[in-house]
């Protein structure tokens, strides 16, 4: 069996920006264990019309990596995976990468500390430590829906949009009006004879502040990486503000609101409209989306908003909660992803009989700075439990992470023998701090959002400026972790 330093689950940013440590750091004996044929994680699998990231352009990218020439100050998908795709090459880490190698169970031997993870083949591989860098939008979710199942037409989720649908001249339901469908129902409404859009709940939306950069601004951003610099930081620290009503303050979404709310009169004009989509909870209960297209497409003639749910499916039809049936050719499910399944089919489990999954399915997801967990030594994850932001960019908290996982690597390669655990009394009195300053939050105002789990204790989100996290995560302290001699334990 092949022994390696390190094994890597996932080619996301995340499995990336590890892969990119690990060389930078001089440790060339690791391997990424990647499901699909090509790296890109979320950026790969997500290509329905009009996809693009919420998060500014100049801060959704490596620090150690930056693009001077972003086309948009809001990048589409294909522009971030092309960017994805030129850094892998820049750290040759595409060397590392097997593509086509589904990680499908990882046992930690607790007598050796060493990491076996099999694959779906049955192959068996052999690690020090491990990175599970899943990411938390890798399984898409959709909904248990009566006759689902005796639809005849098409029917896809948007992170599996099928390619050789052609939207022009069809009757197409729209289920779901998350972040995903705010972006892909404008572009069906412009050909689609009918678009009835089915939600559920209202979303806060707001203008989207989008507009191309001019060539003058890209050659300044390469010939002067200090205004480039300069003008990363100018955003990150704009964004950084916005976290005050999200988890210090939310009476201050109030003003937020109002902007909303003249967003939406400007763009749609029917007064029943505007009352159908006018939410009754606090703004940033659930996640805010921002769209200059939305609004205007749920006014054209061909699309209606449906607020009555759906009892059912026929072979031919969607059946409203009021027992309306309207004939449909095709089914596009924008119902979001499991973000609570941060190991998705990979089952973890210790020679002891622990079972990461099983563990987190009774309690609740919880890691130490959601990056290791006690009773799994040398076990690592990123955009793990509570790293999750409603206001940044989730690569700044990735690279936090990283640099905390690095520094736990350090001491692991001066105690060659030894495994490092994250002490129990450190994660519970980390993890209860956490939840304290979530109480206090705009997403525990009382609305039922995906940020919260099954038991209503929200494992999504990081409380706080990004700032206080790359604190956190600066330090290794010591008293929080137990290094002990692999055989002895």
């Amino acid at each position: 069996m092949r022994e390696h330093f390190a094994i890597i689950v996932g080619s996301g940013f995340a499995g990336l920006g590890m892969a990119i440590a690990l060389r930078r750091a001089g440790i060339r004996d690791f391997v990424v264990l990647e499901k699909a044929a090509e790296l890109g994680g979320t950026w790969r699998d997500n290509t329905y019309p009009g996809c693009a990231c919420d998060v500014p352009s100049h801060v959704y990218s490596f620090s150690f990596a930056p693009n001077p020439r972003w086309s948009e100050t809001y990048a589409t998908q294909a522009e971030i995976r092309r960017y994805m795709e030129q850094v892998a090459d820049q750290f040759d880490v595409r060397r590392h990468i097997r593509f086509r190698t589904e990680a499908e169970a990882a046992e930690l031997d607790v007598a050796s500390g060493r990491w076996t993870l099999t694959t779906a083949d049955g192959e068996k591989l052999r690690a020090r430590i491990l990175v599970a860098g899943l990411g938390p939008l890798a399984r898409f979710s959709l909904p248990d829906i009566p006759g689902l199942g005796s639809f005849r037409g098409k029917k896809f989720h948007s992170a599996a949009w099928d390619l050789c649908f052609e939207p022009e001249g069809k009757r197409i339901a729209s289920i779901g009006t998350g972040a995903s469908a705010i972006q892909f129902v404008p572009e069906l409404a412009k050909s689609a004879a009918a678009l009835h859009v089915f939600q559920r709940t209202p979303a806060w939306v707001l203008p989207r502040l989008e507009r191309p950069y001019g060539e003058w601004e890209k050659q300044l951003f390469t010939s002067v990486p200090a205004a480039r610099f300069l003008h990363r930081q100018a955003i990150f620290w704009r964004l950084e503000l916005s976290s005050l009503p999200f988890a210090r303050e939310p009476r201050l979404m109030r003003v937020a609101e109002r902007w909303a709310i003249r967003h939406m009169e400007k763009s749609i004009r029917d007064p029943e409209l505007r009352k159908k989509l006018t939410p009754s909870y606090r703004m940033g209960c659930k996640r805010i989306l921002m769209s200059n297209t939305y609004y205007p497409a749920l006014g054209q003639p061909n699309v209606e908003v449906v607020t009555s749910g759906v009892r059912e499916i026929t072979e031919d039809a969607i059946v409203d909660g009021d027992g309306v049936a309207r004939p449909v050719d095709a089914i596009v499910f924008g119902t979001g992803f499991d973000v609570h399944d941060y190991l998705g089919k990979l089952r973890v489990t210790t020679s002891e009989g622990r079972d990461l999954g099983a563990l987190w399915a009774e309690h609740g997801a919880q890691a130490h700075l959601g990056t290791t967990v006690a009773g799994f030594p040398n076990l690592f994850l990123l955009v793990g439990p509570n790293t999750g932001l409603g206001h940044n960019s989730i690569i700044f908290m990735i690279e936090s992470q990283i640099a905390l996982i690095m520094r736990c690597v350090k001491e692991l390669r001066a105690a060659p023998d030894c495994t490092l655990e994250v002490r129990e009394q450190a994660q519970l009195a980390y993890n209860e701090k956490i939840q304290r300053r979530l109480s206090r939050s705009v997403w525990q105002s009382g609305c039922r959002s995906w940020y919260l789990d099954g038991h209503g204790r929200n494992t999504t989100l990081w409380p706080g400026f990004c700032a206080e996290f790359r604190l956190a995560t600066a330090r290794f302290e010591r008293g929080d972790y137990r290094l002990s001699p692999a055989r002895t334990r």
